[in-house]
């Protein structure tokens, strides 16, 4: 009885893992730029990965196998969000810039625009005010 809870368990960590994975690569290809894809892939990566290996941690008991795979999953949820950082870190370094913040540069832009130009009337000063300046 013990064996088949533990079967299922692992079965629902590795169909979620899957799951996560599977929402990764379709909002990889879904995204419109670098940041979002990469955000889409780290997500799906570092989530999907840590229940697969969950999963196997169920299914491998307690031996060798699951301390290697502790392991592993420390080295990934530590890894993992370091290489996104870097990687995005590099992109702006590069001059890439994020959609949005084009969209909202535009938008500002065009508000500029759109303000009516009022000007403020100049302000007086007296002349031995601005001759201390």
């Amino acid at each position: 009885m013990i064996d088949l809870l533990r079967e299922i368990a692992a079965g629902l960590f590795l169909f979620a893992g899957a799951f996560f994975l599977l929402a990764g690569a379709i909002g990889m290809n879904r995204m419109p730029d670098l940041f979002t894809r990469m955000h889409a892939a780290s997500v799906g990566d570092t989530l999907g990965v840590s229940l697969m290996l969950i999963g196997m941690v169920f299914l491998a008991g307690f031996t060798l196998v699951t301390v290697k795979l502790v392991f592993l999953l420390g080295f990934l949820l530590f890894m993992g969000p370091v290489a996104s950082h870097a990687l995005a870190a590099a992109a702006l370094q590069a001059g890439v810039k994020p959609v949005l913040a084009e969209n909202g540069e535009a938008k500002k832009a065009e508000r500029k625009k759109a303000e009516p130009t009022v000007k403020a009337p100049a302000r007086k000063t007296s002349s031995r005010k601005r001759g201390k300046r």
